[in-house]
């Protein structure tokens, strides 16, 4: 029966694709790496993949058309390693990680300090004062008493916490305060006092502090970060580190309806990534818990549980296997006992839980191996896609060694893009040219066991200034980092799309456009495949689809010539 009376629709109408997208240059990524021209989507999935005289004719009265006009398409990307929740607290916290000088911070500290009644706390969003204020150090407890002496501070960098005396007081951090277990209250060298720099577990003296978010409040933040993701071409990501208040929060928001992002979490049991409990009490969480790594579904799952092992290469305290230049003596930090970190993984594997850990300097990487292979040995961890979160300064042993394992390794190049002068600093340019060795990691232990990320918001969360790093291997000032690791930019996009995507075990359903995957796909301002080296880092995203459904659409700044 003909559908014009609005009586009935036809077979051809009930089967038609909700939209078609004409006349572009689609990246499917698939194992190929073809090209297509024009896609279909019905029902929030790939209907059909191929050339625009191939798929518009599957077009029913009700099909929208888009006309591509030539741009190119990429699958939605995937990030394997950020801070979703982050994204969310800019309207929460004073925000530094543009400041370039001591002065400026604490004038941008001053202001806000300014915006509070006394003795609420001053939050700090991410930032590396090492890397970028001009004077590269941390910000001293006199120099933040200065400026706001009437409310708590607490400035996290990643590692470290800044707090001042106000902060100090509340927690009761003396010069007799012990530092607690895998963690370091630095003190001043002439007076023992506290300095006000907390490292490590020492952070949580002062972090546990905080006032909570309220249920609402968290909801609000997760979405403004899911739209701050999808802004970047984001479609899916691995999110590092997932306490069990912001898991119900992302369960209230993938239950609403609302989500733009697909979260697989790295699961924090205990908020902390060295758990503050017993080994027995980790058991018995694992042993009661009732679900597995990869329990979820297409929006919200399960990626498996998180710990870590060093401190970071950019903050002098990842564990290397020599010591560091002009201090051999010296090998960064280690921050939980070896047994203890045995036990964790092994009860952790037993009960069916992936394991991903940070682990950055050489020796860490070690230190995880050796775990997994303990691991192994009670339950095999082959398949099941172990995780070396990181994976900085690996070595080609260590990568032999992780692909007998089958444990995967997801790194953030996009740290050498405005770290990288603080790695050579620290350890010497010989070491950075070696870090995040994506060449060699490719070569040795296939493309599909590695992904990339940023660490966001440690860095910036943009993958096109990731996959610019990760092709010329240059930093921000344009210096050159090890050329021997540059991979291809078909590789780079690779690592964001179809092989980030088995992280999570879900390659049957994203990473790629492929009929009967789910529609999230980009549209992107230049043909990443064609334009100079350089302008790959200033791409802009057009639209961001999720699902068939467009959750961004920016402004159009491409340059004329190169789509």
């Amino acid at each position: 029966m003909a559908a014009d009376d609005g009586a009935a629709l036809t077979i051809r109408e009930v089967l038609a694709p909700d939209t078609i997208f004409a006349n572009g240059n689609i990246l499917t990524v698939d194992d190929r790496f073809s090209v297509a021209n024009a896609v279909a989507v019905r029902d929030g999935r790939f209907m059909a993949v191929g050339t625009t005289k191939d798929v518009l004719p599957l077009a029913g009265p009700r099909t929208n058309i888009v006309d591509l006009e030539g741009r190119t398409v990429l699958p939605g990307l995937i990030d394997t390693h950020a801070h979703v929740e982050r994204a969310g607290l800019e309207k929460c916290t004073v925000r530094l990680n543009d400041v370039r000088s001591v002065r400026e911070a604490l004038g941008r500290i001053a202001e806000y300090a300014a915006t509070l009644r006394k003795g609420e706390w001053i939050r700090g969003g991410q930032w590396h004062p090492v890397a970028q204020l001009a004077e590269g150090r941390f910000l001293t407890r006199k120099e933040l008493d200065s400026v706001c002496p009437d409310n708590p501070v607490s400035l996290p960098i990643g590692h470290f916490t800044l707090v001042n005396s106000h902060a100090l007081a509340l927690a009761g951090i003396t010069k007799n305060t012990l530092d607690p277990a895998g963690g370091t209250i630095h003190r001043d060298e002439l007076t023992g006092e506290p300095s006000g720099i907390l490292e490590e577990a020492a952070e949580d003296l002062v972090q546990s502090l905080l006032p909570g978010w309220s249920d609402q409040q968290r909801d609000e933040q997760l979405l403004s970060a899911m739209r701050l993701f999808n802004k970047f071409g984001l479609t899916s990501a691995i999110s590092a580190a997932v306490g069990p208040e912001t898991f119900r929060a992302h369960q209230r928001v993938r239950m609403s309806g609302r989500a733009s992002l697909r979260i697989s979490a790295m699961f924090a049991p205990t908020g902390s990534l060295n758990p503050d409990v017993t080994i027995d009490e980790w058991e018995a969480f694992f042993s009661k818990i009732g679900v597995a790594s990869d329990f979820g579904d297409s929006w919200l799952s399960l990626s498996g549980v998180k710990l870590q092992i060093d401190g970071g290469m950019t903050l002098r305290t990842a564990a290397m296997r020599d010591g560091y230049p002009g201090d051999p003596l010296y090998k960064g930090t280690i921050v939980i006992e070896p047994t203890r970190f045995n036990a964790l993984v092994t009860i952790a594997n037993r009960y069916g839980w992936r394991v991903g850990v940070h682990a950055v300097g050489d020796a860490a990487i070690d230190r995880v191996l050796d775990a997994y292979q303990l691991a192994d040995g009670e339950r095999s961890i082959k398949g099941r896609r172990f995780v070396i979160i990181h994976g900085s300064l690996m070595r080609r042993d260590q990568m032999e060694r992780a692909k007998r394992l089958d444990v995967r390794v997801d790194a953030q190049t996009t740290f050498l893009w405005d770290k990288a002068g603080a790695v050579a600093g620290f350890l010497g340019k010989a070491t950075a040219d070696r870090a995040f060795p994506m060449r060699t990691m490719i070569d040795v232990m296939g493309l599909d066991a590695v992904g990339q990320g940023t660490d966001y918001p440690i860095n910036s969360l943009n993958p096109f200034v990731n996959m610019y790093v990760m092709v010329t291997r240059r930093d921000k000032d344009g210096i050159l980092y090890g050329a021997s690791e540059r991979i291809t930019r078909e590789e780079a996009i690779r690592l964001y799309t179809s092989a980030a995507s088995r992280y999570s075990f879900s390659e049957k359903q994203i990473g790629s456009i492929e009929t009967g995957k789910y529609a999230d796909m980009i549209v992107i301002s230049d043909n990443i495949m064609r334009i100079p080296d350089d302008l790959i880092k200033d791409i802009q995203v057009l639209r961001t689809i999720v699902e068939g459904q467009i959750v961004h659409e920016g402004t159009d700044h491409s340059r004329l010539g190169d789509a």
